[in-house]
């Protein structure tokens, strides 16, 4: 890591020796490693430190952005000129106001020393004794465990100057037997934190001996786990949560705030400060976290801007600016949805006929308006029945609208949990998304997966 000094001092510098009318610095750090795991055996470590200098320059309403992990004096000058070139020959964005003024940053602890005990030995022991508990269940295992330590930081033009550093690990894990699989996921930027012992008795649980039975399609009472539950959350947020999907028609939102459109039971927010989450206390444009509610009590509430769609409605940004260029809008990435009176096992005894989700996989998005989206059921999938988890069953295709479905909670855990899949395959930057467990009373599945 090269430390908040040095980074801030380096940013001033390129945007200080910046000709044009406004320019933002954005500086990412990592270092990084990656242990993956398959039939019970470490197959894989790799580590990685790089820094990348995504750079927004601006000529009127004319803008560019240039990506570099060169950070050597001639190279930043070289992708400074070169952004300036690109910046001229781009159509001008009528709907550009400016980039952000500085605003009050909150002051929140996001770095915990102790994932430098996580060295490349002390990983491959945790992972030999998670391999351990999984054997001593008849069970063989798979996944990723990646520690990491980041660096943020954010220098424009006017004054914005924004620092923080992270830490984060996470850890997935799928046991399997040869006939049905069960996962089990952690996240956290406190080391102290993880328990492999309760990680590998939450995975190897779900593996039942018997044959997996086999569903026929239709529509069902379900419980389903946070993780599934973490998954309709994130479509949410993609498709409809954001300025932008509502500036651009395109939101469930549009025509609809202050209407009833899910549960009364449901509340749904993002909160970068709450500290049951993986806490960010700015976006990538340096601007504050904000609370935002989205459904309160089944209501339409508001949605997220970053600087460009606020300034496009005289708003202020709710903090939520993204890596430029940012095409996909303000999408929330500390999502939250609020926990209930019962616990699982209270959900799980209220059904009479039903199916247990532990989560989704490969899901895809059908009809964007109306939320619905389809994908199939992993790891741990069993047939409820007079409250009792029974069989486990074959993997269901599920194809449903999320909002009809939270229109249909009939019961929330009051516990909950942070689900993320971490980022493997890109820039590091690992949130996490809190949420309970949920009963709903109609969940339709489409067909029989054949995974």
């Amino acid at each position: 890591m090269i430390g908040k000094k040095a980074v801030i001092k380096l940013l001033r510098t390129v945007v200080q020796e910046s000709p044009a009318d406004q320019t933002e610095a954005l500086l990412l750090t990592e270092d990084s490693s990656l242990t993956r795991f398959a039939q019970s055996d470490i197959h894989q470590h790799v580590a990685e430190k790089n820094g990348t200098l995504i750079l927004r320059v601006v000529l009127g309403k004319r803008i560019a952005v240039i990506t570099t992990n060169l950070l050597q004096p001639s190279s930043l000058e070289a992708a400074l000129q070169k952004a300036i070139s690109l910046a001229k020959i781009q159509y001008p964005n009528e709907a550009f106001v400016s980039l952000p003024e500085p605003r009050r940053l909150p002051e929140r602890d996001t770095f915990f020393k102790n994932v430098d005990r996580l060295t490349p030995v002390r990983k491959a022991k945790m992972v030999k004794e998670l391999l351990s508990l999984a054997q001593e269940k008849g069970c063989r295992a798979s996944g990723a465990f990646s520690v990491g330590k980041v660096e943020v930081a954010v220098v424009n033009s006017l004054g914005v100057e924004a620092y923080q550093n992270y830490s984060d690990l996470f850890l997935h894990m799928i046991a399997e037997n040869g006939r049905n699989s069960g996962y089990a996921s952690f996240v956290s930027r406190d080391a102290d934190r993880l328990d492999i012992e309760a990680l590998a008795e939450e995975a190897t649980r779900k593996v039942s001996k018997d044959e997996p039975i086999q569903m026929e399609p239709g529509e069902y009472e379900v419980i389903l786990e946070p993780y599934a539950v973490s998954e309709l959350l994130s479509f949410l947020g993609f498709l409809g949560f954001h300025a932008m999907a509502v500036q651009e028609g395109r939101s469930f939102f549009c025509d609809h705030f202050g209407k009833k459109m899910v549960d009364d039971n449901v509340t749904i927010y993002d909160d970068g400060l709450d500290p049951e989450g993986l806490q960010v206390p700015f976006d990538f444009e340096g601007l504050p976290k904000q609370k935002v509610t989205f459904f309160e009590n089944g209501v339409a509430k508001g949605v997220t801007y970053d600087s460009f769609t606020a300034k496009r409605e005289g708003k202020e940004s709710t903090g939520h600016g993204l890596i430029a260029p940012s095409t996909e809008g303000p999408v929330p990435v500390n999502l939250f949805m609020e926990g209930g009176r019962s616990s699982l096992q209270e959900l799980i005894s209220s059904v009479r006929r039903g199916i247990y989700v532990t989560r989704f996989h490969y899901t895809n998005v059908v009809e964007p308006m109306k939320t619905v989206i389809t994908g199939m059921t992993r790891d741990g999938t069993f047939l409820i029945e007079e409250g009792e988890i029974k069989n486990p069953i074959k993997n269901l295709r599920f194809t449903e609208s999320v909002l009809k479905a939270l229109s249909r909670v009939s019961a929330i855990s009051r516990d909950r949990r942070v689900c993320s899949e971490g980022t493997g395959y890109s820039r590091r930057f690992v949130t996490g998304t809190v949420t309970p467990a949920l009963k709903i009373d109609g969940f339709t599945f489409s067909g029989v997966s054949a995974l």
